[in-house]
């Protein structure tokens, strides 16, 4: 149905659909002004900054794109908390623009573009995973950007748009693997659409192609290395580290993650899809519909399935439109928009850090709600996202002051261990600030960097909660230091020791440390 049957376009540019959306996107900005600088950095964010000093075709535990962009920053903008999440920022603003712009080319009007974009917006887990410097931030975007050219490709028959396609899946698993969970709904969808003439024609095996191209030097990595990130797939799974739902508290969170009032676009979005108006555009349902059920049936984390969300809310939101077209009805567009910014308003507090953390405390205990937990490790009073933000520079000062009270010629031998990417990443990133040499570590990537030429003659130990067992492997094991910080996770604050003449060189040991 054409847009102009749907909602008349508005006489005012300032009241145009693109307006609307573009107002949204002030309101996701302002966020990031307000909220950029507070906390601190995120310990993932510290050890993507460190994968950014060996740039390289993949790494231990993701694939190679987050750390290209964290070299492109730190020889361009900086690495600075606003500039740092800049990019996230602008990566949500882009997905809420493409949002809309997709329900706008499924036939609707400037209110379902306000409202599938305002999805967006208002989803707790998008205003989450995009204030971070993460590989999460950037999924939404480009998972949006597929459905669209799609969608484009059905409309116009443009062959040629399956290059563009084929780029976007290839840069799609640089950036993260998850959307190999996609891929399969997405190829049921061109079998049981028109779509499966593309098979015999060659624009479809070219982007098909270009996508392998792209990922393939990834996959020559992973596999020169013996495919670490299965082996670490493996070990988390074997493990209890997740949180791992039923079907029914799996989808009970979902509703959480997108702010329960957007629930219902999400099942307006299949329906729309599935009937005679939509059937066309199947393939978009049958996409979300493999990564919902295969994360289900995977017990993955939960926010695993959030990239796909935007490509419902928009035939969601252009379903909605079409029901409240009736002027008796079109009261409850106003109405819903204002819920669902009143949900996001009241759940945003919990999942970026706007409150000062005493504020924050009070807030969640006050009104009984928290982050959604995906992971079985010890909390503070914050929950995980929160108190992984907070402590490290304070850690790293700590072995700072200690190893500068070493004679100078000890200081030149004495490597700093971490057990922990965030551990060694805070003390590559806040070290040069107190003259500290780079880290080294057996933790995922840290381990292929190895031990930096270092023998094991001094070695500070960071977060050692089992010194008992370098008791017999070091000459002299010494207490430093025990951090303390009531807003940091328990895990973190182990003591600090230095570990002096160790037994074995760090070179013969190394390869036994491998964790993957």
């Amino acid at each position: 149905m054409p847009a102009s049957e749907n909602s008349p376009p508005s006489s005012s540019t300032f009241t145009s659909g693109i307006a609307l959306v573009g107002y949204l996107a002030l309101i996701r900005f302002l966020l990031y002004l307000f909220a950029g600088p507070h906390y601190g950095y995120f310990r993932d964010e510290l050890y993507y900054l460190a994968c950014g000093q060996h740039p390289a075709w993949g790494y231990v535990d993701q694939p190679p794109l987050i750390g290209w962009m964290a070299w492109l920053l730190q020889h361009t903008i900086g690495t600075s908390l606003y500039a740092l999440r800049l990019l996230p920022v602008l990566a949500d603003v882009a997905t809420m623009f493409l949002t809309a712009k997709l329900a706008r080319d499924l036939g609707g009007g400037r209110w379902a573009m306000f409202l599938a974009a305002l999805a967006v917006l208002a989803a707790p887990i998008f205003l989450a995973l995009t204030h971070l410097f993460t590989m999460n931030a950037f999924d939404p975007l480009l998972w949006t950007l597929l459905a669209w050219l799609l969608v484009r490709l059905i409309q116009t028959e443009n062959q040629k748009l399956w290059i563009a396609i084929g780029a976007v899946v290839g840069v799609s698993i640089l950036n993260k693997y998850g959307i190999l969970f996609l891929l399969p709904g997405l190829l049921l969808g061109m079998f049981v659409t028109p779509l499966r003439r593309s098979l015999a024609r060659p624009w479809f095996w070219m982007g098909t192609g270009l996508a392998v191209a792209l990922a393939l030097p990834n996959f020559l990595w992973q596999r020169s290395w013996g495919y670490p990130f299965l082996h670490l797939l493996l070990n988390i799974r074997q493990g209890s580290r997740d949180v791992k739902l039923p079907p029914l508290p799996y989808l009970a969170n979902q509703a959480q993650m997108i702010g329960f009032v957007s629930a219902p676009l999400v099942v307006l979005g299949l329906w729309f899809l599935f009937s005679a108006r939509g059937r066309r555009y199947v393939i978009l349902a049958l996409g979300f519909l493999s990564v919902l059920g295969i994360m289900m049936a995977l017990k993955g984390k939960f926010y695993y399935v959030a990239p796909v969300y935007p490509i419902v809310f928009a035939p969601g939101a252009v379903l909605f439109e079409q029901f409240t077209q009736a002027r008796a009805w079109r009261w409850m567009r106003p109405m819903y928009a204002t819920a669902m910014l009143g949900v996001a308003a009241v759940f945003a507090p919990t999942v970026i850090p706007i409150l000062p953390i005493p504020a924050y405390i009070s807030y969640t205990h006050k009104l009984g709600i928290q982050q959604q937990k995906f992971e079985n490790q010890p909390q503070s009073e914050l929950p995980q996202i929160f108190a992984d933000m907070v402590g490290w520079e304070n850690r790293v000062r700590l072995v700072a002051n200690y190893f500068h009270s070493l004679p100078p010629e000890e200081q030149k031998i004495t490597a700093i261990g971490a057990p922990d990417y965030g551990e060694a990443g805070a003390v590559d990133f806040f070290g040069p600030k107190y003259g500290l040499p780079k880290s080294i570590s057996d933790a995922n990537n840290y381990w292929i960097w190895g031990p930096r030429n270092y023998t094991g003659a001094s070695l500070i130990l960071m977060n050692e909660d089992s010194p008992e067992k370098y008791v017999s492997m070091c000459q002299s094991l010494t207490l430093v230091a025990k951090p303390e910080d009531p807003d940091a996770r328990p895990d973190s604050l182990h003591p600090i020791y230095h570990c002096r003449g160790l037994k074995m060189s760090l070179k013969e040991i190394w390869p036994k440390l491998r964790a993957w």
